[in-house]
Protein backbone atom coordinates (compact mmCIF):
# COMPACT_ATOMS: atom_id res chain seq x y z
CA UNK A 1 0.00 0.00 0.00
CA UNK A 2 1.31 3.43 -0.92
CA UNK A 3 1.74 5.68 2.09
CA UNK A 4 -0.72 8.57 1.72
CA UNK A 5 0.45 12.16 1.83
CA UNK A 6 -1.12 13.99 4.74
CA UNK A 7 -1.67 17.74 4.53
CA UNK A 8 -3.88 20.26 6.35
CA UNK A 9 -7.33 20.57 4.79
CA UNK A 10 -8.21 23.78 6.61
CA UNK A 11 -7.29 25.92 9.59
CA UNK A 12 -9.41 26.10 12.71
CA UNK A 13 -7.70 29.28 13.81
CA UNK A 14 -4.56 31.36 13.49
CA UNK A 15 -4.37 33.48 16.62
CA UNK A 16 -2.66 36.87 16.66
CA UNK A 17 -2.56 40.32 18.20
CA UNK A 18 -3.66 39.91 21.86
CA UNK A 19 -4.67 43.03 23.80
CA UNK A 20 -5.94 43.04 27.40
CA UNK A 21 -8.55 45.63 28.33
CA UNK A 22 -8.57 47.42 31.67
CA UNK A 23 -11.47 45.21 32.83
CA UNK A 24 -9.30 42.11 32.39
CA UNK A 25 -10.88 40.75 29.21
CA UNK A 26 -8.50 39.77 26.42
CA UNK A 27 -9.15 40.44 22.75
CA UNK A 28 -7.23 38.55 20.07
CA UNK A 29 -7.44 38.02 16.33
CA UNK A 30 -8.29 34.80 14.55
CA UNK A 31 -7.07 35.82 11.11
CA UNK A 32 -8.07 32.66 9.25
CA UNK A 33 -11.68 32.89 10.39
CA UNK A 34 -11.74 36.67 9.98
CA UNK A 35 -12.85 37.44 13.51
CA UNK A 36 -11.81 38.99 16.82
CA UNK A 37 -12.31 36.81 19.88
CA UNK A 38 -12.88 37.94 23.47
CA UNK A 39 -11.63 35.86 26.40
CA UNK A 40 -13.12 36.43 29.86
CA UNK A 41 -10.55 35.13 32.38
CA UNK A 42 -13.05 35.20 35.24
CA UNK A 43 -15.58 32.95 33.51
CA UNK A 44 -12.99 31.11 31.39
CA UNK A 45 -15.19 31.88 28.43
CA UNK A 46 -14.12 32.63 24.85
CA UNK A 47 -16.60 34.18 22.44
CA UNK A 48 -16.69 35.90 19.07
CA UNK A 49 -16.59 39.66 19.59
CA UNK A 50 -16.56 40.83 15.97
CA UNK A 51 -16.90 39.09 12.62
CA UNK A 52 -15.96 39.88 9.88
CA UNK A 53 -12.99 42.06 10.77
CA UNK A 54 -11.24 42.80 7.49
CA UNK A 55 -8.59 40.18 8.41
CA UNK A 56 -7.55 41.93 11.61
CA UNK A 57 -4.05 41.16 12.89
CA UNK A 58 -2.44 43.34 15.60
CA UNK A 59 -4.62 44.93 18.30
CA UNK A 60 -3.82 47.57 20.92
CA UNK A 61 -5.74 49.70 23.41
CA UNK A 62 -4.67 53.33 23.16
CA UNK A 63 -4.21 55.71 26.11
CA UNK A 64 -7.97 56.39 26.17
CA UNK A 65 -8.93 52.72 26.13
CA UNK A 66 -10.03 52.64 22.49
CA UNK A 67 -9.16 49.55 20.46
CA UNK A 68 -6.74 50.12 17.61
CA UNK A 69 -6.77 47.41 14.95
CA UNK A 70 -4.48 46.52 12.05
CA UNK A 71 -6.89 45.23 9.42
CA UNK A 72 -4.58 43.23 7.18
CA UNK A 73 -4.60 41.17 3.99
CA UNK A 74 -3.66 37.58 4.86
CA UNK A 75 -5.43 34.19 4.77
CA UNK A 76 -8.27 35.46 2.61
CA UNK A 77 -8.99 36.07 -1.07
CA UNK A 78 -10.08 39.70 -1.26
CA UNK A 79 -11.61 40.63 2.08
CA UNK A 80 -8.63 42.23 3.82
CA UNK A 81 -9.44 45.87 4.53
CA UNK A 82 -5.75 46.95 4.59
CA UNK A 83 -6.32 49.83 7.00
CA UNK A 84 -6.05 51.04 10.63
CA UNK A 85 -9.25 51.46 12.63
CA UNK A 86 -10.15 52.67 16.10
CA UNK A 87 -13.16 51.39 18.04
CA UNK A 88 -14.83 53.29 20.88
CA UNK A 89 -15.47 50.44 23.33
CA UNK A 90 -18.39 52.29 24.97
CA UNK A 91 -20.38 53.00 21.81
CA UNK A 92 -18.98 50.45 19.37
CA UNK A 93 -18.32 53.20 16.81
CA UNK A 94 -15.52 52.34 14.39
CA UNK A 95 -13.34 55.08 12.91
CA UNK A 96 -11.01 54.55 9.95
CA UNK A 97 -7.72 56.29 10.78
CA UNK A 98 -5.96 55.53 7.49
CA UNK A 99 -6.45 53.19 4.54
CA UNK A 100 -4.00 54.59 1.99
CA UNK A 101 -0.59 56.16 1.75
CA UNK A 102 0.00 58.58 -1.13
CA UNK A 103 -3.14 57.23 -2.79
CA UNK A 104 -2.15 53.56 -2.64
CA UNK A 105 -3.58 50.84 -0.39
CA UNK A 106 -1.40 49.47 2.38
CA UNK A 107 0.13 46.00 2.01
CA UNK A 108 -1.17 44.26 5.15
CA UNK A 109 -1.01 46.31 8.39
CA UNK A 110 0.47 43.95 10.96
CA UNK A 111 1.20 45.43 14.39
CA UNK A 112 0.70 48.72 16.20
CA UNK A 113 2.06 50.84 19.06
CA UNK A 114 0.93 54.13 20.57
CA UNK A 115 2.27 56.93 22.72
CA UNK A 116 0.34 58.46 25.60
CA UNK A 117 0.11 61.73 23.61
CA UNK A 118 -1.87 60.02 20.83
CA UNK A 119 0.82 59.35 18.23
CA UNK A 120 0.44 55.92 16.61
CA UNK A 121 3.01 53.74 14.84
CA UNK A 122 2.17 50.68 12.73
CA UNK A 123 4.02 48.19 10.55
CA UNK A 124 2.97 47.33 6.99
CA UNK A 125 4.81 44.29 5.61
CA UNK A 126 3.59 41.85 2.99
CA UNK A 127 4.01 38.22 4.04
CA UNK A 128 1.38 36.92 1.65
CA UNK A 129 1.00 37.32 -2.11
CA UNK A 130 3.32 40.17 -2.99
CA UNK A 131 1.52 40.59 -6.31
CA UNK A 132 -1.23 42.30 -4.29
CA UNK A 133 1.09 45.14 -3.26
CA UNK A 134 0.23 48.61 -4.52
CA UNK A 135 3.14 50.14 -2.60
CA UNK A 136 6.64 49.08 -3.64
CA UNK A 137 8.00 48.93 -0.08
CA UNK A 138 7.45 47.33 3.35
CA UNK A 139 7.48 50.18 5.86
CA UNK A 140 6.63 51.60 9.26
CA UNK A 141 4.27 54.58 9.50
CA UNK A 142 3.30 57.20 12.06
CA UNK A 143 -0.24 58.54 12.35
CA UNK A 144 0.15 62.12 13.49
CA UNK A 145 -2.15 64.02 15.84
CA UNK A 146 -3.74 65.85 12.92
CA UNK A 147 -4.53 62.55 11.18
CA UNK A 148 -1.82 62.81 8.55
CA UNK A 149 0.46 59.83 7.96
CA UNK A 150 4.27 59.86 7.74
CA UNK A 151 6.45 56.98 6.55
CA UNK A 152 9.18 56.79 9.20
CA UNK A 153 11.16 53.60 8.40
CA UNK A 154 11.55 51.71 5.13
CA UNK A 155 14.02 49.80 2.97
CA UNK A 156 16.99 49.52 2.88
CA UNK A 157 17.29 50.36 6.61
CA UNK A 158 14.95 47.43 7.34
CA UNK A 159 13.63 44.50 5.31
CA UNK A 160 10.25 43.23 6.59
CA UNK A 161 8.82 45.07 9.65
CA UNK A 162 6.60 43.04 11.94
CA UNK A 163 6.14 43.51 15.70
CA UNK A 164 6.48 46.96 17.21
CA UNK A 165 6.60 48.25 20.80
CA UNK A 166 7.51 51.36 22.80
CA UNK A 167 9.50 51.55 26.03
CA UNK A 168 7.75 52.59 29.29
CA UNK A 169 9.49 55.99 29.24
CA UNK A 170 8.38 56.45 25.61
CA UNK A 171 11.93 57.27 24.54
CA UNK A 172 12.68 54.10 22.55
CA UNK A 173 10.80 52.36 19.74
CA UNK A 174 11.51 48.66 19.16
CA UNK A 175 10.91 46.89 15.87
CA UNK A 176 10.96 43.24 14.81
CA UNK A 177 12.49 42.85 11.34
CA UNK A 178 11.73 39.31 10.18
CA UNK A 179 12.23 38.56 6.49
CA UNK A 180 11.47 34.94 5.46
CA UNK A 181 14.08 34.57 2.72
CA UNK A 182 17.51 32.95 2.81
CA UNK A 183 19.81 35.41 4.56
CA UNK A 184 16.90 37.65 5.51
CA UNK A 185 16.89 39.73 8.67
CA UNK A 186 15.93 38.16 12.01
CA UNK A 187 16.74 41.30 13.97
CA UNK A 188 15.26 43.34 16.77
CA UNK A 189 15.99 47.02 16.16
CA UNK A 190 15.85 49.95 18.57
CA UNK A 191 15.40 53.61 17.65
CA UNK A 192 15.59 56.71 19.81
CA UNK A 193 12.09 58.22 19.94
CA UNK A 194 11.51 61.95 20.35
CA UNK A 195 8.31 63.44 21.79
CA UNK A 196 7.22 64.53 18.30
CA UNK A 197 7.57 60.97 16.98
CA UNK A 198 10.89 61.46 15.21
CA UNK A 199 13.13 58.39 15.14
CA UNK A 200 16.94 58.32 15.17
CA UNK A 201 20.01 56.22 16.09
CA UNK A 202 18.99 52.85 14.68
CA UNK A 203 20.78 49.94 16.34
CA UNK A 204 20.49 46.14 16.71
CA UNK A 205 19.29 44.88 20.08
CA UNK A 206 19.26 41.16 19.25
CA UNK A 207 19.68 38.90 16.21
CA UNK A 208 17.87 35.53 16.07
CA UNK A 209 19.49 34.43 12.78
CA UNK A 210 19.57 31.80 11.37
CA UNK A 211 16.53 30.58 13.35
CA UNK A 212 12.99 31.87 13.17
CA UNK A 213 13.11 35.41 14.45
CA UNK A 214 10.57 37.41 16.37
CA UNK A 215 6.98 38.11 15.48
CA UNK A 216 5.18 40.18 18.12
CA UNK A 217 6.52 41.55 21.38
CA UNK A 218 5.67 43.31 24.62
CA UNK A 219 7.67 45.40 27.09
CA UNK A 220 7.69 44.99 30.86
CA UNK A 221 7.87 47.76 33.46
CA UNK A 222 11.64 47.28 33.78
CA UNK A 223 12.05 47.97 30.07
CA UNK A 224 12.83 44.39 29.05
CA UNK A 225 11.50 43.03 25.76
CA UNK A 226 9.39 39.87 25.69
CA UNK A 227 9.53 38.51 22.16
CA UNK A 228 7.50 35.68 20.61
CA UNK A 229 10.00 33.76 18.49
CA UNK A 230 11.30 30.37 17.42
CA UNK A 231 10.08 27.19 15.76
CA UNK A 232 10.67 23.44 16.08
CA UNK A 233 9.98 22.54 12.45
CA UNK A 234 11.58 24.94 9.95
CA UNK A 235 9.22 25.95 7.16
CA UNK A 236 11.91 26.14 4.51
CA UNK A 237 15.62 26.73 3.82
CA UNK A 238 15.32 30.32 5.04
CA UNK A 239 15.26 29.29 8.72
CA UNK A 240 16.54 26.66 11.15
CA UNK A 241 15.35 25.14 14.42
CA UNK A 242 18.17 26.86 16.33
CA UNK A 243 15.66 29.15 18.06
CA UNK A 244 13.18 27.02 20.00
CA UNK A 245 9.62 28.36 20.35
CA UNK A 246 9.05 30.56 23.37
CA UNK A 247 8.86 34.03 24.82
CA UNK A 248 12.40 35.43 24.94
CA UNK A 249 13.07 38.03 27.63
CA UNK A 250 15.83 40.38 26.49
CA UNK A 251 17.21 43.55 28.08
CA UNK A 252 17.27 46.85 26.17
CA UNK A 253 21.02 46.32 25.64
CA UNK A 254 20.54 42.86 24.13
CA UNK A 255 21.25 40.44 26.97
CA UNK A 256 19.09 37.31 26.86
CA UNK A 257 17.68 36.79 30.36
CA UNK A 258 15.54 33.70 29.90
CA UNK A 259 12.91 31.95 27.78
CA UNK A 260 9.39 30.82 28.59
CA UNK A 261 8.97 27.61 26.57
CA UNK A 262 5.66 27.34 24.69
CA UNK A 263 4.46 23.92 23.42
CA UNK A 264 3.23 25.23 20.06
CA UNK A 265 5.00 26.21 16.88
CA UNK A 266 4.71 29.61 15.22
CA UNK A 267 4.24 31.86 18.22
CA UNK A 268 2.79 35.12 17.01
CA UNK A 269 2.38 37.67 19.79
CA UNK A 270 2.26 38.46 23.50
CA UNK A 271 0.76 41.05 25.84
CA UNK A 272 0.36 41.79 29.55
CA UNK A 273 -2.92 41.67 31.44
CA UNK A 274 -4.41 40.91 34.84
CA UNK A 275 -5.01 43.29 37.75
CA UNK A 276 -1.28 43.56 38.43
CA UNK A 277 -0.14 43.33 34.79
CA UNK A 278 1.83 40.20 35.65
CA UNK A 279 -0.20 37.82 33.51
CA UNK A 280 1.12 37.12 30.03
CA UNK A 281 -1.27 36.25 27.23
CA UNK A 282 0.44 34.54 24.30
CA UNK A 283 -1.04 33.74 20.89
CA UNK A 284 0.42 30.70 19.12
CA UNK A 285 -1.12 28.58 16.40
CA UNK A 286 -4.68 27.75 17.45
CA UNK A 287 -4.13 28.57 21.13
CA UNK A 288 -4.18 31.48 23.56
CA UNK A 289 -1.71 30.65 26.34
CA UNK A 290 -1.30 32.34 29.70
CA UNK A 291 1.62 32.52 32.14
CA UNK A 292 2.40 34.40 35.35
CA UNK A 293 5.64 36.39 35.55
CA UNK A 294 7.48 38.23 38.33
CA UNK A 295 7.89 41.61 36.62
CA UNK A 296 4.76 43.56 35.75
CA UNK A 297 4.16 44.69 32.20
CA UNK A 298 3.73 48.03 30.52
CA UNK A 299 0.68 48.97 28.45
CA UNK A 300 -0.11 52.53 27.41
CA UNK A 301 -3.76 52.54 28.57
CA UNK A 302 -2.66 51.66 32.10
CA UNK A 303 0.43 53.85 32.16
CA UNK A 304 1.31 55.27 35.56
CA UNK A 305 0.68 59.05 35.77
Amino acid sequence: MTTPTVAPATFVAFTEGPAAAADGSVYFSDIVNNRIMRFDPERKLTEVWRQPTGRTNGLLFDAQGRLLACEGNEFGPNDGNRRITRTDMRTGAVEVLTDRFEGKRYNAPNDIAALSNGLIFFTDPCYGDRATMELDHDSVYRINLDGSVTRVITQPEIQRPNGIAISPDERTLYLVDSCPVIGGNRKIWAFDLAADGTLSRQRVVYDFAPGRGGDGMAVDSAGNLLIAAGITRPRGPHETADVQPGIYRITPTGTLLDRIAIPEDVLTNVTFGGNDLRTLYITAGKTLFTARVETSGYVVHRRAP
